[in-house]
Formats: structure tokens, C-alpha cells, sequence
């Protein structure tokens, strides 16, 4: 299994399209796919149909066990989604209270990780929905993860929530044994406006390296996939936005290769 999070200390610059999009073309590919939603407000959740509300299971239960998570317990939690090639561990609102409880808990951090390593025959990839703050569930996402994807609104004050994100990976990249690669994405990109324009520039400028040399563009029917509970490429496969995303998907899963033959 190849695990991905997609993360922003940031919110609104599409991290659930994103990482939708992408399962959705991994899954068109043949690929079993299970998709994480660590965000309490639940986006990937409800995209898919599920009420993050009114769950009585989700994935707050892989963290109600000091002695660590039970072999069944991730299996149980997995949900059907409107693609028959994705499954989804889901959110809950209970996940905004976890802050609270982990002060004086060991091993938090380490919990979505067990948890993948039980599907880890089950499935080629996971691709997390990271919340948009620093806390346990976020380090939960960039612990379990191989690579990381930082979408990034092509507007001047997402430029700051990158340079967090920055930032914190520095953080946990002290902890990790192995620096977590990461690809910056611009996203919601609109060529008639100067704040895409000129944050675009910024960031070619300031992220060579590490910057997707393209840019997902402003597209209404992503939100209309949304609204139909489909993953992108199933609602309009030609759609700008999606072929952007296939776009995205080759450039990550040749950098995964590189990396491995690395």
C-alpha cells in the first residue's frame, strides 16, 4: 500500500477535492483504495454521503484504545462509497474533541498508521483528508504517510498557510526516520484575475523544487460532482479540473517511482 495525505494549515484551498480526485483516478485505474477522512468537520464523509453527525462509528474509535488498535477494529469502521473500488474511514464530529483528550495519552500519534498497517493487504493506496489545523490528528496524517500533497489557493494569504505547513513538516521530519517527500499543488487557479497570477509567480519563485509545475484550475463542475456524491472523473472524466488531476496523479506516481528506485 502506497499512503498519501493531503494537508494545508490552511482551509478552503480544496483539499478534499484533491484528494477525492485523485482516489477516484487511482480507482479508474484498477487500484483498491481506501480514503481517510481525519477532518471533525467530515467534508470527505458527507461528499460520499455519510452524515458526520450522526455516525455512531468512525474513525475517533482508533483512538479509544491505550492498548493499542484491535486487527478487526479498522476493518469494521469501513464504509462504501459511490465507487466500487474506494472504501471510506470516516469522520465524526467526536474528532474535535481528541485535542482535549490526548494530553497525558501515548502513541496518539502513531494511530492511523497502526491502523492502515491491518488493511495494508486490503488495499495499493490510502489517501488521507487532513484537518487544516496542527494537533494530533494532523501529525497522525503526516506520520503515516510516504507522501504528502499541500494543495494551495492560488491567493496571496494562502501563500502564508503554506509557509505553516512549511513549517510544521520541519517539525515532524525531526521525529521521522526518513524526511516525508511533498509536492505543493496550486489550486483554484483563475488565469483573468492578478492574485492567481501573481501568487502562481510566488510560488514558482519561492518553491521550485517541490512545486507542480501546472495548476488545478477554477472548475464549477468539480462542485457539481460534489453535489452528486461522485468522485470527479465518474461525473465528467473531461472535465477541465479532472484532466488536470490525471495530470497531477502521473507527476505523483512518477516521483513515487523515482523515489523508490532511489
Amino acid at each position: 500500500m502506497r499512503v498519501w495525505a493531503v494537508a494545508n494549515q490552511k482551509g478552503g484551498v480544496g483539499k478534499t477535492t484533491t484528494s477525492i480526485a485523485l482516489a477516484g483516478l487511482l480507482a479508474d485505474a484498477g487500484k483498491r483504495v481506501v480514503v481517510v477522512d481525519l477532518d471533525p468537520h467530515g467534508s470527505m464523509t458527507s461528499y460520499f454521503g455519510h452524515d458526520p453527525d450522526t455516525l455512531e462509528h468512525s474513525c475517533f474509535d482508533l483512538f479509544q484504545h491505550s492498548g493499542g488498535v484491535p486487527s478487526d477494529l479498522p476493518k469494521q469502521l469501513l464504509l462504501q462509497t459511490s465507487h466500487e473500488r474506494i472504501s471510506l474511514l470516516p469522520s465524526s464530529t467526536a474528532l474535535a474533541t481528541l485535542e482535549r483528550q490526548s494530553p497525558g495519552k501515548s502513541g496518539l500519534g502513531l494511530v492511523i498508521a497502526k491502523s492502515l498497517a491491518q488493511l495494508w493487504q486490503d488495499y495499493d493506496h490510502a489517501v488521507i483528508d487532513s484537518p487544516p489545523l496542527l494537533g494530533v490528528l494532523m501529525v497522525n496524517a503526516l506520520a503515516a504517510s510516504q507522501q504528502l500533497v499541500i494543495p494551495v489557493q492560488t491567493e496571496f494569504l494562502a501563500v502564508k498557510g503554506l509557509e505553516r505547513m512549511i513549517n510544521t513538516l520541519a517539525m515532524i521530519n525531526r521525529s521521522r526516520q526518513q524526511a516525508l517527500p511533498y509536492t505543493i499543488v496550486p489550486t483554484l487557479f483563475d488565469r483573468r484575475t492578478q492574485a492567481s497570477m501573481g501568487t502562481l509567480r510566488v510560488l514558482r519563485n519561492t518553491y521550485p523544487e517541490h512545486l507542480w509545475p501546472a495548476y488545478i484550475p477554477v472548475d464549477t463542475r468539480l462542485r457539481d460532482a460534489s453535489r452528486a456524491g461522485l468522485v470527479p472523473s465518474n461525473f465528467d472524466s473531461n472535465s477541465r479540473g479532472v484532466i488536470a488531476y490525471r495530470a497531477l496523479l502521473k507527476h505523483l506516481l512518477s516521483q513515487q517511482i523515482a523515489a523508490q528506485v532511489a
